[in-house]
């Protein structure tokens, strides 16, 4: 082992090490990583950059538009509207056809857009179903990667994968290339999630409104300031029961017009005020504070939307806590309580660093719920309906669509060219606003892609790549290409776990070159391998997009998706093993 491949390898172990810890987001890993590389002179500067350009970035990127057109001209929405009304007439019926819809538009959109859509459906349907919204949000996530596995555009690993195949001289992955195989992994799954796998779902969230789900009810009340408050005549901030207590006021009532709890609004007597407090503080506020709850309810003439948000994966508040990104002066909104990871914080929340999935509920005035959700930091859980449809435009985006994928399986051009060119007729067609076009994109993930290229060149430009592939082959490579097509799909299923799905690609796809090399044998069973492998993440809530935007909305704890989703990713590794030989011989 030479000096270069040491080194490679070392920051190679240290970035998974500092992807499993999730002490830094991954773009930001990946680009420690290429600096890294660049510093060192491990990879010249201009083929470190590259990665930057690869088609794959360029197709990510140009997907995210076209996923946006069809969601903000309400193509899938007409289709969600269609399912909620069959869900009205029979319930389990509904279930089955959201499980297909969603791995029909997976296959062609982006399935984390799917998913953000359907979360709020999946609700109203398992409350007409008198159903735990928790025993059909983890199928939704994982019907989202079923149907990503069918088509080269379903998901983004598929596009990596392909664009580092092509990157190294290998004819590029068909787009339906996938769907054979990707149709058997689907039917195996749904037969699963809808025997073995609901018997293993819990009942985690209850059927009920989000006041009830979040156990609000002891927390929220209105209360009235008598003479006796010393809080009259001072402002909200300077209030004793705020400055003693830490009781927050929602919400300020004067003679029936509500008012905005500004730090700086004068308190006066009779003011009735909404707060959040358990009901210890409550009786400490009636007792000392000059403070009586109200014997009837305010007559809300413009009430606040009660909403649940979900923070996005990409969202920029991602690290950040409700204090630091001052989230009430910033949305105008107050979030009431806060489903973080396996825990639910109704109290003291505010320095809690937010993370991806957080689920908040969230008081809103109804003006500021369209800007709110205008940003692509959020995801409206509450079934509103908060954009009107344009027919028109929705069938000029779903032609469209149906335009790149048919120019494109047809191998007319390139699969980039033609989701470049889709993405263009999204905006000049009036479907899309151009910065609605470039608020689409993940950007974060568009920097990671194209800084862990980097390390790919990097393990093949120092022999790190060679010597891993010796390794391997020395300890598999006797046995057969079959044992070691099996070890490699499991290791990178493994990996994909605890690492970001993408990122895992990065790395796989380029081993996966030299395995086959090395083996004497075809590259494409490999590469097939490894699109499945880091597609298919079952087993955590943070290996894999979808599956992190329900985990704080269904009120998932770890040993769920452990429990649900290990015996999947056994059963497809199992498959995986004995059929990818079949499509794409050694």
């Amino acid at each position: 082992m030479t000096l270069e491949i040491a080194l490679t390898l070392g920051l190679l172990i240290a970035a998974v090490a500092l992807f499993v810890s999730n002490r830094f987001p991954p773009e930001v890993v990946a680009l420690i990583l290429l600096v890294t590389l660049l510093i060192s002179g491990l990879i010249p500067v201009e083929r470190g950059l590259r990665g930057f350009s690869n088609d794959a970035v360029i197709t990510i990127a140009s997907m995210f538009v076209l996923s946006e057109g069809l969601q903000r001209t309400g193509f899938i929405g007409w289709v969600a509207r269609g399912l909620e009304k069959l869900a009205r007439r029979a319930a389990w019926l509904a279930i089955g056809t959201l499980l297909l819809l969603t791995v029909f538009l997976s296959a062609f959109v982006n399935n984390t857009a799917v998913v953000a859509l359907f979360i709020p459906l999946t609700l109203a349907i398992s409350e007409t179903a008198r159903l735990s919204p928790s025993r059909l949000l983890l199928p939704l996530s994982y019907a989202s990667m079923l149907g990503g596995v069918c088509t080269l555009i379903g998901t983004s690993t598929n596009l990596i994968v392909n664009g580092v195949a092509q990157e190294r001289g290998i004819a590029p992955l068909g787009m339906f290339e996938f769907t054979p195989l990707g149709l058997m992994f689907t039917a195996v799954g749904l037969t699963y999630l809808f025997t073995i796998g609901m018997r293993l779902l819990p009942d985690r969230r209850p059927v009920a409104d989000p006041t009830d789900a979040y156990r609000l009810s002891a927390y929220i009340t209105e209360v009235v300031l008598t003479e006796q408050s010393k809080a009259v005549g001072h402002r909200l901030m300077d209030a004793d029961f705020v400055k003693e207590l830490g009781v927050e006021v929602l919400d300020i009532w004067r003679n029936g017009v509500r008012l905005l709890p500004l730090p700086d609004r004068i308190l006066h007597e009779g003011d009735i005020l909404r707060v959040r407090c358990d009901l210890k503080r409550l009786q400490q506020m009636q007792d000392a504070y000059g403070l009586k709850t109200v014997a009837q309810v305010p007559v809300y003439t413009e009430p606040p939307l009660l909403v649940e948000l979900v923070l996005t994966p990409n969202s920029a508040l991602v690290g950040q806590s409700l204090k630091s990104s001052r989230f009430r002066n910033r949305f105008g909104a107050t979030v009431l309580a806060l489903r973080h990871r396996q825990e639910m914080a109704l109290e003291q929340f505010a320095d809690i660093p937010l993370q991806a999935g957080d689920a908040l509920l969230v008081q809103v005035e109804r003006d500021r719920l369209p800007e709110l959700l205008r940003l692509p930091d959020f995801i409206l859980v509450s079934q509103l309906e908060m954009t009107r449809p344009r027919p028109l435009k929705a069938l000029t985006a779903g032609l469209i669509m149906i335009g790149v994928v048919a120019v494109a399986s047809l191998g007319l051009y390139p699969t980039s060219v033609m989701a470049m060119t889709g993405a263009l007729l999204m905006v000049l067609t009036g479907c899309l606003k151009p910065e609605e076009a470039v608020q689409s994109i993940d950007w974060r993930l568009l920097i990671m892609l194209g800084a862990m290229l980097g390390l790919g060149t990097a393990m093949e430009v120092t022999g790190a790549a060679r010597w891993l592939t010796n390794t391997l082959i020395g300890a598999l490579g006797a046995l057969g290409p079959m044992v070691a097509l099996a070890g490699f799909y499991l290791f990178t299923s493994v990996l994909t776990e605890v690492m970001s799905n993408n990122a895992t690609a990065v790395l796989m796809a380029g081993l996966a070159i030299e395995v086959a090399a090395a083996l004497g044998v075809d590259a494409r069973p490999f590469l097939f391998a490894v699109a499945y492998a880091a597609s298919a993440s079952f087993m955590t809530p943070i290996g894999y997009q979808t599956n992190t935007m329900v985990f704080g909305v269904g009120q998932y704890q770890f040993s769920d998706f452990l429990r649900v989703g290990a015996p999947l990713n056994i059963l497809f590794w199992i498959l995986a093993t004995l059929l990818i030989p079949r499509f794409w011989g050694f």
